[in-house]
């Protein structure tokens, strides 16, 4: 709104950790007088190192929470219900469960609100104030690889290009300590590269033995964690990846070609025949990160504030502007987009799959639409395509 005041501006200091042609972002420290984005750093890998492991055994368990609870606050898992898993404050570390298949919702949603005040404003006083997100300075507890890898790829989504201040401020001083998963029938992130142990993005991990699990820390936040904490050494070795039921049949250097080829395929009809648009896909999804924005006045239309909110291109208003027009008013064109925008938009760019396999939209989905069917499918087809000699 012109002519009102108060507008910071500033630049997140970011870690740059480079793993072989993936970049991972750790957030450092926000600046607002600052006016740039910061050179990139180098930080180590410990990709290759020979990390010291540990064992925890299944009745430590609780005292381990207790004892990261002593330290900073803890968010993990919980039960809600019989069947479902949500991550939440820990006010008791026997309320916290490891052994689990999915969280209905990612960590994502302590990093980006489902809604959250970007500022507020005073007409009368013309004067805006932006909202004043605070760093995590938290443990998230039992974080599943694949959730990992989601939220480093956010990282990317909101430092690349112009840094995002709210989200990159909560992301400051959150440590994570994940855990390895026994694969259902809907996880399928082993064919995305990303295995059940896989310990990349954890300050410490945990791996699942029959009595306990295999503890290492990787980085020095991790190391602290631990300190204070009495564990043997574990000299045994890990045990093999899990097997995974469901699978992607292609590499995904080859899924941008398929996606090339599939743009007028008919699975994108033939899905919208069970499809309803509820957007529930995007809801669940770890690395969904679109959203909308409103302006909300009270009643003297003199104050209000500007809000952020979870959107999905699922939705028939996501892509509605002035004017009542909808560009994506086929149900096909918006369930083509999201998988495209998983598999082909933005790894074009990186050269990785935006989805991370945790199986969460299909398990959520009340039509039963699996997207890794599609993806077989579009596969499939692709590769009995014969193309004649010119």
């Amino acid at each position: 709104m012109p002519g009102l005041t108060n507008h910071r501006r500033g630049c997140l200091f970011l870690d740059i950790i480079r793993l072989g042609k993936n970049i991972w972002l750790r957030p450092g420290l926000w600046d607002p007088g600052c006016r740039t984005r910061t050179p990139e750093l180098q930080a180590p890998s410990t990709r290759g190192a020979r990390m010291a492991q540990y064992f925890l055994e299944r009745e430590r368990i609780v005292d381990f929470v207790a004892h990261l609870m002593g330290q900073m606050p803890v968010y993990a898992p919980h039960r809600k219900g019989q069947k479902s898993f949500a991550f939440a404050r820990a006010e008791a570390a026997g309320d916290v469960v490891l052994d689990y298949s999915r969280t209905m919702h990612s960590v994502k949603k302590f990093f980006l609100p489902p809604r959250e005040e970007l500022l507020s404003f005073d007409i009368t006083q013309n004067v805006a104030e932006l909202s004043e997100p605070q760093p995590s300075d938290a443990v998230f507890l039992g974080v599943h690889s694949y959730d990992l890898a989601a939220v480093h790829r956010l990282d990317y989504n909101f430092s690349e290009g112009n840094a995002e201040r709210n989200y990159l401020t909560r992301r400051r001083g959150a440590v994570f300590v994940g855990v390895s998963f026994e694969p259902d029938q809907w996880h399928f992130s082993g064919s995305l590269g990303i295995e059940a142990n896989d310990t990349t993005g954890s300050d410490i991990f945990l791996t699942k033995l029959m009595d306990g699990y295999v503890v290492e820390a990787f980085t020095p936040a991790g190391e602290k964690l631990l300190t204070g904490f009495d564990l043997p050494p574990h000299e045994a070795g890990k045990p093999a990846a899990p097997h995974f039921q469901q699978h992607i049949y292609v590499p995904q250097a080859r899924l941008g070609d398929v996606m090339n080829a599939s743009y007028d395929h008919p699975v994108w009809q033939e899905t919208t025949e069970k499809c309803v648009g509820c957007g529930t896909c995007n809801l669940v999804c770890p690395t969904c990160y679109c959203f909308n924005v409103e302006e909300n006045v009270d009643i003297t239309a003199t104050k209000g504030n500007r809000e952020r909110s979870w959107d999905g291109c699922m939705l028939r208003s996501f892509t509605e502007v002035a004017g009542g027009e909808i560009f994506r008013e086929d149900l096909a064109a918006r369930q083509r987009h999201r998988v495209f925008r998983k598999f082909k938009y933005i790894s074009d760019v990186t050269g990785e799959p935006w989805c991370v396999g945790c199986g969460r939209c299909t398990a959520s989905c009340t039509a039963g639409i699996s997207i890794v069917n599609i993806v077989n499918r579009l596969v499939g087809d692709a590769e009995r395509t014969v193309v004649a000699p010119v």
